[in-house]
């Protein structure tokens, strides 16, 4: 039997809760009902109180309802909320969990939804669901469903709404209690792609899965980026192929693409074997012509379709980057290579292409050059970063650092 938790400000919005509560047990789930209100007395009774959520916060809910401050309120049951989720979860009673709010609400929901692993399953049916996620989400799998209607009483729209939500979870959660993966039993390599690297990671990827690897690919895209690295983090990966670091670009320069400022930094820190190369340095993404900022009048722009527009990155910031990658390189705890290819980052910046300017490339390069330590494996090659010499040579140079650090380990393991 599948054990769904269900969460939310019962001080508010207790009633929909219980209606959500009474569906899924009528389809044979078990509930915990958890309650993040905070300045209301509850509509109805938690299995996880509010009085527990603020004890796992390190506060006392009654010091909360005196200070009657809504968002100090918040952070606390977030916090809360996320502890007592995550212990759910390590006991072995969570296979899903469930929540309905609005935005005060869904922040504190979806924070402690972060929180659990991939591939649990998470619904979170909200107010601002047809918005802007991406705070609410980050490089999680929540889904999110549009409310329509304000959650504010059972009636013949929302009901209908609460009631899928309550059926979708119900099925998610009973189906990953009892789903099986097929077993892989290949060491997982993450790969960074854009359209203007595809050629490359396609022909790196078909040679790593040839010699026994699994391959994911992310895109490069800032949400791609972290959530890559947070899967790195979570244990999910055994190597990178960096192949698309253009996140860093939009970090630099403001582009609508950074993955962060720690960006590059995630495999370097655990020792995870990494290949890393300059892909899409040479632009800076916005989306349709008209988000361009004002002040980038003047800059060499190419707009790739309707929704994407790209921007030169100029020699002074080609410069920077170059000295930002080395600097994050140099501090890796485990075997690094650089590629760099010298006739283009890109499919649009070699010879007669669009983004082609050398001397902004050259400062890219050499700027990284003179910022890497002497001990960092360099590898230059004559090629475009899509050439197929140069996309199985970085497979090849992956392989070899993955099968020596397996070597060592088995090592390790014997003595």
């Amino acid at each position: 039997m599948a054990t769904i938790v269900v969460l939310g400000t019962l001080d508010t919005k207790g009633n929909e809760h219980n209606f959500v509560n009474q569906i899924i047990r009528a389809r044979g789930c078990e509930v915990i009902l958890v309650d993040v209100g905070v300045l209301g007395q509850p509509q109805i009774p938690a299995d996880v109180t509010r009085v527990q959520i603020a004890s796992a916060a390190g506060t006392d809910i009654e010091e909360l309802i005196s200070r009657n401050d809504r968002g100090i309120a918040m952070e606390a049951m977030a916090v809360g909320a996320t502890n007592v989720v995550r212990k759910l979860y390590t006991e072995g009673r969570l296979d899903g969990i469930l929540a309905l709010g609005g935005s005060g609400g869904s922040s504190i929901a979806t924070q402690a939804m972060r929180a659990l692993p991939i591939g649990v399953p998470k619904l979170m049916v909200s107010t601002v669901a047809s918005g802007d996620t991406r705070p609410y989400v980050g490089e999680s799998d929540i889904t999110m469903m549009y409310s329509v209607v304000d959650i504010a009483g059972i009636n013949s729209i929302s009901e209908k709404i609460i009631f899928n939500a309550a059926v979708a979870i119900t099925g998610m959660a009973t189906a990953s209690k009892t789903y099986r993966p097929i077993k892989q039993n290949k060491p997982l390599i993450a790969v960074t792609m854009f359209g203007v690297t595809t050629p490359c990671v396609s022909k790196a990827s078909k040679w790593l899965e040839e010699n026994g690897y699994e391959v994911v690919v992310f895109s490069a895209n800032g949400t791609g980026g972290r959530a890559m690295e947070a899967l790195m983090r979570d244990g999910f990966i055994n190597a990178l192929l960096d192949v698309t670091t253009t996140e860093l670009a939009d970090e630099l320069v403001g582009g609508e693409l950074s993955a962060g400022p720690e960006r590059l930094e995630m495999a370097g820190r655990l020792g995870i074997p990494q290949i890393i190369s300059l892909g899409a340095l040479d632009m800076v993404n916005f989306g349709p012509a008209n988000t361009v900022p004002r002040h980038f009048q003047g800059r060499k722009i190419y707009k790739h379709n309707p929704n994407v527009t790209l921007m030169r990155t100029t020699v002074e910031e080609c410069a920077q980057l170059g000295q930002i990658i080395g600097n994050k390189i140099n501090q890796a705890k485990g075997p690094v290579s650089v590629f760099i290819p010298l006739n283009g980052v890109s499919a649009i910046s070699k010879k007669g292409e669009v983004f082609h300017d050398p001397e902004a490339d050259q400062a890219l390069i050499q700027n990284l050059k003179e910022t890497l330590d002497s001990h960092i494996d360099l590898v230059v090659m004559d090629s475009n970063i899509n050439d197929s010499d140069f996309a199985e040579a970085m497979a090849r140079k992956l392989n070899q650092f993955y099968k020596a650090k397996i070597r060592k380990e088995e090592v390790l393991r014997h003595e």
